[in-house]
């Protein structure tokens, strides 16, 4: 961390002396419980069993330590080759100790986009990819597809699409009703072999984009340090890696509907910390979406907070950015890093 503060670079030297899973179990411990849980759930019992092993007998491990990991992590996600060789080879390795049905499932999540479930998925396919493909399917098909994903991007999609195919689309959709089970399952395997499998083959999801979430999980001080000593290794990377994330401050840049009911969702007392170090900009926005009285309360409650603790403010600032992802992943609000196209899908 002194190399990071004092401006000079991490030295990754300083990691070599760790064991595979070592060096695991200090990326696992630096992740904190949130971001890491995800990872636990998709591991198996042996793989558990030996990291936990590797944590538990790790010790204190010096700050210069975990730095060097970590950025050593962060080039190799960044780098052209990534951490992967192939799709292929990695399905070969997993299939040596986990079920047939775990791997399938866990490749379709590396190959495909960002996604819990195959609606998830093609929300965040190219609306022009996607339209290219729905083009050449039956009206009925298409107007399935467009009604289980994002109404936003089943708008932009319609768009791109011929006219008359399309408003052929809109009128079985209007008239649509309960979809049976087995036609949906009919569907969403077809998409699955047909579409989704040969879009993996094309594409992957950037490692700066994976790159930008881990970063949204660091504290504001070691976010400074890592993206300082990022772009001393790789400027572009890390302005890449900057336009990806979504901070506080993209916050700003909610419509009043989203706004009000991201205030309405979260804990008044973490809103107060949250705003207590925030800038007058983002205060007068959060005060204007509330009622007078309810600002009034709010101000005062911020001014009886007395110091605080920049850890704390970082905290009820990065519970206010998870609650605002968590809403935007159920369709409740929408948020942009700008308020043009460029919105974000969680």
């Amino acid at each position: 961390m002194a190399a990071l503060s004092g401006g000079g670079r991490v030295s990754i030297d300083a990691a070599k002396g760790l064991t595979g899973a070592q060096r695991a179990g200090v990326l696992m411990l630096s992740l904190g419980d949130k971001v890491s849980a995800r990872i636990w759930k998709m591991l198996d019992d042996d793989e558990i069993r030996q990291l936990s092993i590797a944590m538990s007998q790790l010790g204190t491990i010096g700050a210069e330590v975990v730095e060097g990991l970590l950025m050593e992590f962060i080039g190799r996600l960044s780098s052209a080759g990534g951490l992967m060789g192939n799709f292929d080879a990695t399905e070969r390795l997993l299939s040596q100790f986990m079920p047939t049905e775990r791997v399938a499932l866990l490749m379709e999540e590396i190959r495909g986009p960002a996604g819990r479930n195959m609606w998830e998925k093609l929300s965040n396919v190219q609306e022009q990819v996607l339209a290219n493909y729905l083009k050449n399917e039956y009206p009925q098909t298409v107007a399935v597809v467009l009604s289980k994903i994002k109404p936003e991007h089943a708008g932009r999609v319609l768009a791109i699409l011929p006219e008359e195919f399309a408003l052929d689309v809109v009128g079985r959709m209007l008239k649509m009703e309960a979809i049976q089970k087995d036609v949906l399952e009919r569907i969403e395997q077809t998409l699955r072999t047909e579409f989704m499998s040969n879009l993996s083959q094309t594409s992957r999801r950037d490692s700066h984009e994976a790159m930008a979430e881990i970063f949204n999980s660091f504290d504001r001080q070691t976010e400074t340090r890592f993206l300082t000593a990022l772009e001393e290794q790789s400027r572009d990377s890390a302005e890449r890696i900057k336009n990806l994330m979504f901070t506080f401050d993209d916050l700003a840049k909610l419509d009043s509907g989203s706004a009000q009911t991201l205030v309405r969702q979260i804990e008044k007392d973490k809103l107060a910390v949250a705003l207590k170090g925030a800038t007058q900009t983002m205060r007068d926005f959060f005060l204007k979406q509330m009622s007078t009285r309810a600002s009034k309360m709010l101000q005062d409650d911020m001014q009886a907070l007395g110091p605080m603790r920049l850890k704390d403010v970082d905290e009820a600032q990065a519970i206010l950015v998870n609650l605002a992802k968590d809403l935007a992943a159920k369709g409740e609000i929408m948020i942009s890093k700008n308020r043009a196209d460029d919105e974000l899908v969680f």
